[in-house]
């Protein structure tokens, strides 16, 4: 008896010491990730404060570590809403500017048409007719709201004419659906992912100062 019990609380230790190391590690990519996008705040905040939209600094460096984490030439992936394709921008500055622009007329768009800041930042991945869509549908952007765009709209004008889906690892798309997106439909959780980004960099910014 008394070597089945320690061998349950070796094991229990085991188990802890595990999923001790594995939220260690989490935490220091997390950390990484988050410096090198929080490295970015005073130049974001001045190419927003020049489109005027300085005190959404923080949504826009969410967007940032949405798309990038803050690696790479095209920080905000703002390729496509430039040039209509993907690897387009020859620098991280290019980026910026047409990233930041993008997601201004975005906001602006999105407060003509009544909607909320969410909806504004779900067209930053879904493009501007999604804005429309939303007044049309209450003014206000939901999950359930963005997956009916993804499947009706935006997928199969992209070619997706079966609806077929892909499979989407992440806490929202578990906990909603259990972990799908539409092909070529976007991403439905888009806006609370960013939202959900943009807490995590305020947590980690005092520590990187």
């Amino acid at each position: 008896m008394r070597k089945i019990k320690n061998f349950f609380k070796g094991f229990v230790i085991f188990i802890l010491m595990g999923v001790l190391i594995v939220a260690g590690i989490l935490f220091y990519r997390t950390f990484q990730f988050t410096k090198t996008v929080n490295a970015y705040r005073s130049e974001v905040s001045e190419i927003a404060a020049d489109e005027g939209i300085e005190e959404y600094t923080d949504t826009i460096l969410g967007i940032m570590y949405t798309e990038s984490k803050g690696r790479g030439t095209d920080l905000m992936q703002s390729s496509e809403s430039a040039y209509g394709t993907t690897g387009q921008i020859s620098s991280q500055e290019e980026s910026l500017k047409q990233g930041v622009s993008h997601f201004a007329e975005s906001l602006k768009l999105a407060e003509a048409a009544g909607c909320d800041l969410s909806t504004a930042i779900q067209a930053y991945n879904f493009g501007f007719k999604y804005i429309d869509y939303v007044k049309e549908n209450g003014g206000e952007n939901t999950v359930s709201l963005a997956e009916n765009y993804s499947r009706d709209v935006l997928s199969p004008g992209m070619g997706n004419t079966d609806q077929s889906q892909y499979r989407y690892m992440k806490i929202q798309s578990l906990m909603y659906n259990g972990g799908y997106l539409y092909r070529n439909g976007g991403n439905m959780f888009y806006a609370e992912i960013v939202e959900m980004n943009r807490k995590i960099l305020d947590f980690f910014a005092p520590m990187q100062k």
